[in-house]
């Protein structure tokens, strides 16, 4: 994610935090400056947000090392003021795994509650009743019952929250996959259009997390749409299997030749099936400004190329590509390199499938 800062890595996975969550700090620390004026109202105040975003980066590494039993990795975990997002490859296919890595999170902040309390009780701590809640109380108290609180609302079935998503494999138990997914995303939309009223009524910040939930069901859903029409098509339906390649002594000219002469915008470098690097067309044209048509294309900064088999399903190459939407891949038969792979072409399939698909049904 852009502007986020690498800060830890624990368990293999890397842990980032963004830099809205630096002015959520800010904010924090300087509301209590303002109501208390003391450099200890602050550190408290800050200290607290500190230790609250502690027990969500543990939520996350409840859902990534759940996931890990399955062979699925975490990408990293970036914090945000609204919370943390641990980037899942993906979520598991079998619906009952999808419930374990759904309810983990919730279950790491239930445990921190019942941890929290075991101490304040055997210290004899005393809570009054105008002390209760998430905002009164100590320190230890405080961060008790804002794990309980943080652990039943990521439970609500509001899809793509951690309750939605078990509401969605519950559901793919009796259903197919992308019919649950639609109706979880109808179920979160609906409940983030009632949290959005509440919000407007009573809490702005409510809002701002309803329109989180919105797209973020609206994503998921179209996300799903999308693996649904891929149903099971390989790289071979959607590579390019007409192309170019460069040398790494070619001239930019003859790169522009070639783009100019066609539909290719990126070109794999190399020699035969010894492909190694690709030229993208931004890259291209930056290198023509800069240096001229004259210039050679090894003296660009070339990207790594990656290579897929030709039978890998179109739905892992998609995965593989979400880090950069613009990788072009070159996939192959039996070593040899037989065609081009980009988001555009696997786009391009889809829309045709889609087509045939909706004349089929009309």
């Amino acid at each position: 994610m852009k502007w986020s800062w690498k800060i830890a890595r624990v368990a293999g996975i890397d842990i980032y935090v963004h830099v809205t969550f630096l002015i959520l700090i800010y904010l924090v620390g300087n509301s209590y400056w303002n109501q208390q004026g003391t450099m200890t109202a602050v550190l408290s105040g800050v200290g607290y947000i500190l230790a609250l975003f502690f027990c969500v980066v543990l939520h996350e590494f409840g859902h990534s090392l759940t996931a890990r039993r399955y062979g699925i990795r975490t990408r990293n975990i970036t914090l945000l003021p609204i919370g943390g997002i641990a980037s899942l490859e993906k979520m598991p296919d079998d619906p009952r795994q999808e419930i374990n890595v759904a309810i983990a999170g919730p279950a790491v902040n239930f445990v921190i509650a019942i941890l929290l309390y075991l101490y304040l009780y055997s210290s004899n701590t005393q809570i009054t009743i105008e002390q209760s809640g998430v905002t009164g109380g100590s320190f230890l108290y405080r961060l008790m019952m804002v794990n309980l609180f943080l652990g039943a609302f990521n439970l609500l079935p509001a899809f793509p929250m951690d309750g939605g998503r078990v509401l969605r494999a519950a559901l793919a138990l009796r259903m197919e996959h992308a019919k649950a997914t639609q109706k979880a995303v109808s179920v979160g939309q609906f409940l983030a259009v009632g949290m959005g009223l509440l919000g407007m009524m009573y809490n702005p910040f409510l809002l701002f997390i309803a329109v989180f939930i919105y797209f973020g069901a609206s994503i998921e859903g179209n996300a799903e749409q999308l693996r649904s029409s891929l149903g099971h098509a390989s790289a071979r339906h959607a590579m390019l299997r007409e192309f170019h390649t460069l040398s790494p002594h070619d001239s930019l000219a003859r790169a522009v030749e070639l783009t100019l002469a066609g539909s290719q915008k990126d070109f794999p470098v190399g020699y035969h099936n010894e492909l190694s690097k690709v030229l993208h067309y931004g890259d291209l044209v930056r290198g023509l400004q800069e240096r001229g048509e004259h210039a050679r294309v090894s003296e660009l900064p070339l990207q790594d190329i990656h290579s897929v088999d030709i039978n890998t399903p179109l739905e892992k190459v998609l995965e593989s590509m979400q880090g950069d939407p613009r990788q072009t891949i070159c996939v192959t038969d039996s070593g040899q390199v037989v065609g081009l792979l980009n988001l555009a072409n696997i786009m391009e399939m889809i829309k045709i499938h889609e087509a045939v698909k909706k004349h089929q049904v009309s």
